[in-house]
């Protein structure tokens, strides 16, 4: 089992930057591929963002590409999504997901675990 744990969220004026951890707890998170994914208010979630168990390999949603950078440090268990130049239309609760097959996939299905979500709001 795999515990995840989304801390950042917030408030955030158009333009700004908001950085987002989730902190895992249980299974080897190092040996991990991490996700963020989005759902905003009356839509379906969306991914956001994957990174390998080494950081070597990362994957964006075009809509993110050159404004979000998705890192984590596996000495504190944890995977961080910088969040710039914001837009209102990047509002969501953001969700941290965790899955072992090794690939950096945009497919929430192929998630295993799940956070509780953290909400960012970006005003105009």
């Amino acid at each position: 089992q795999v515990q995840l744990v989304e801390s950042g969220g917030g408030l955030a004026q158009a333009g700004g930057s908001v950085r987002l951890s989730c902190v895992a707890s249980g299974r080897t998170f190092s040996r991990s591929v991490m996700g963020w994914f989005r759902q905003a208010p009356g839509k379906q979630r969306e991914f956001v963002a994957a990174i390998s168990w080494n950081g070597a390999n990362t994957n964006y949603a075009d809509s993110v590409k050159g404004r979000f950078t998705i890192s984590r440090d596996n000495a504190k268990n944890t995977v961080y999504l910088q969040m710039n130049s914001l837009k209102p239309e990047d509002t969501a609760v953001y969700y941290c997901a965790a899955n072992f097959w090794g690939r950096t996939t945009a497919t929430g299905s192929e998630y295993d675990y799940w956070g509780q979500g953290t909400q960012v709001t970006v005003s105009s």
